[in-house]
């Protein structure tokens, strides 16, 4: 079996999985009905998984690798704060990064992870591992233009602004940055020399950046509130980073202005 397929498996156990959690709970569901719904024996289902909550970890992690790519999408002259806000627009907006009904998806699963140790556990995991790729990122971003060459009130800055404008109020978000937004994101060019180690400060940063998202997604999944407008992930999201300012972001600060 190719390595492409073996993810394929993992991705349709994963569904599977959530399927049954979000239908009839956790504790009613077992591994032997994650196998059946996904059209498996159950010895093919701990071939990939040790146990049943670890069988959504590919869903956790597909959200939270969706996040930290589109930082290292964002726009090459953009800082790292408006990398970060450029990131949540692009993947906790429904209908730019997740449909509006997979959101709801989303609250039942974290909700779970909130009730569950062994699925808070892998929730854990998958947010620490999404720390040092995104720690990695900021890195590989580090090597291009700094604060101080592209300032909040440069290009880069411009683009946050008009973010903002459109989000409006606390950093909420009406909707109107969509799918065809994507259209403007470019990949940051590559450094002609290999970044180096990740420096603690990068490693900080990546953690408050992550810890900013990660208690935006899990406040919301809290409240019945709709993943749309002020008390959706992205505006949250956007709260939590706005919080920030004036933070050393591995050396790029941006200073409320």
């Amino acid at each position: 079996m190719t390595e492409r397929r073996k993810a394929e498996t993992r991705t349709e156990i994963a569904r599977a999985a959530a399927a049954l959690f979000v239908r009839q709970g956790l504790r009613a569901t077992r591994a032997e009905d994650i196998a059946q719904a996904a059209g498996i024996a159950p010895r093919t289902f701990y071939r990939y998984f040790a146990t049943k909550e670890e069988a959504v970890a590919p869903l956790y992690a597909a959200g939270a690798r969706c996040w930290a790519e589109a930082v290292r999408a964002a726009p090459a002259h953009l800082t790292v704060p408006e990398a970060l806000e450029h990131a949540v627009h692009h993947t906790l907006t429904p209908g730019a990064g997740v449909s509006a009904a997979s959101w709801e998806w989303v609250r039942t699963l974290i909700r779970l992870a909130d009730a569950s140790p062994a699925l808070r556990k892998v929730w854990a995991e998958v947010c620490q591992e999404s720390d040092r790729t995104l720690a990695e990122i900021l890195m590989s971003r580090s090597t291009g233009p700094k604060s101080s060459e592209v300032g909040t009130s440069g290009a880069g800055g411009a683009e946050a602004a008009k973010d903002r404008e459109e989000s409006g109020g606390r950093g909420g978000h009406d909707g109107r940055v969509g799918r065809e937004a994507n259209d403007n994101v470019a990949p940051c060019p590559t450094p002609s020399t290999p970044p180096g180690p990740i420096t603690p400060d990068l490693r900080f940063a990546a953690a408050v950046a992550g810890a900013a998202v990660r208690v935006a997604v899990e406040s919301w999944a809290a409240t019945s509130s709709p993943p749309t407008g002020p008390e959706g992930p992205a505006a949250l999201a956007l709260h939590n980073l706005g919080s920030l300012r004036g933070f050393g972001w591995g050396g790029q600060t941006q200073d409320d202005t």
